[in-house]
C-alpha cells in the first residue's frame, strides 16, 4: 500500500529560534513535512512560488515585506497554497486584514502545539481554523457588520501591491535609493509611488506615512523606525 502524501509546510518568521522550534514540533508529526524556511515576507513569496507548499505558516511582523502583503501576493500567484497566520498579536485589525487577504486561519503564538498541527491539517482540507477567542470575535463581528440587506460593509481605501511594498520600506526608514534597489525599480518610480500614496491617503510627509503604516498593520510599532 502506498503511503499517504505528507502535508508540505513552509515556515515564514523572521526569528530563527521560532522557526527552529516550529520545525522540531512539526517534524515529530508523521503526516507533515517542513520543506522550507523564510526569514522575510519577500523571501516567503519567492519560496512559495518555487516550492508550492500545501500550507504556509506565516508571521505578520516581518521586515522588507510584512505578512499581510506577503499573504496577498501568495494567494494571487500560488492560490493552491493555504496560509495559516501564527502571530503574537490578536488585534481585530490584523485578523480582519489578513483574512481579507485570503488567509485560511489565524493562531496566536501562545497557542499550544496541538492547535497548530490541527490547524495545518484542517486548512489543508480546505477548511478554516482560528484560535477559539478569535473565532468567537469574528463571528460576532460578522453579524454586527451586516447591513439590512445582509451585505457586508467594504473598506473604501485600497492600496496596490506595489504601493504597500513602497509604504512598508518607507516606514522602515529606507531612503528612495534603498527602496529602488530593494524593489528593482528606478528612484523616479519610487518617487511617483510616494506621491501617489500621499495623494491617495491625504498624507503629506514621511512621518504621516509611517503612522499610517503602523495603524493599518503594515508594520508593527515595535519595528525600529526612522521618522523624519
Amino acid at each position: 500500500m502506498t503511503a499517504a502524501k505528507r502535508i508540505t509546510v513552509l515556515l515564514a518568521d523572521d526569528h530563527m529560534i521560532v522557526r527552529e522550534g516550529l520545525r522540531k514540533l512539526l517534524e515529530a508529526e508523521s503526516d507533515i513535512e517542513v520543506v522550507g524556511e523564510a526569514a522575510t515576507g519577500r523571501q516567503a513569496v519567492e519560496m512559495a512560488r518555487d516550492l508550492q507548499p500545501d500550507v504556509i505558516v506565516m508571521d505578520i511582523a516581518m521586515p522588507r515585506l510584512n505578512g499581510l502583503e506577503a499573504t496577498r501576493q501568495i494567494r494571487q500567484t500560488v492560490p493552491a497554497s493555504k496560509i495559516l497566520i501564527l502571530s503574537a498579536h490578536s488585534d481585530d485589525a490584523y485578523v480582519e486584514s489578513v483574512t481579507a487577504m485570503g488567509a485560511s486561519g489565524y493562531l496566536i503564538k501562545q497557542t499550544s502545539g496541538n492547535f497548530l498541527t490541527e490547524a495545518i491539517r484542517e486548512i489543508h482540507k480546505g477548511k478554516t481554523f482560528f484560535s477559539p477567542a478569535i473565532a468567537k470575535r469574528l463571528n460576532h463581528q460578522h453579524q454586527s457588520s451586516l447591513n439590512r440587506k445582509g451585505v457586508r460593509k467594504q473598506s473604501v481605501t485600497h492600496l496596490s501591491t506595489r504601493e504597500v511594498e513602497v509604504l512598508q520600506l518607507i516606514a522602515e526608514g529606507e531612503a528612495n535609493k534603498q527602496v529602488a534597489a530593494e524593489l528593482g525599480i528606478s528612484i523616479k518610480t519610487v518617487e511617483k509611488h510616494r506621491d501617489h500614496l500621499m495623494q491617495k491617503l491625504d498624507i503629506h510627509d514621511t512621518a504621516g506615512l509611517t503612522r499610517y503604516a503602523i495603524t493599518a498593520g503594515i508594520i508593527e510599532c515595535d519595528v525600529p523606525l526612522t521618522i523624519v
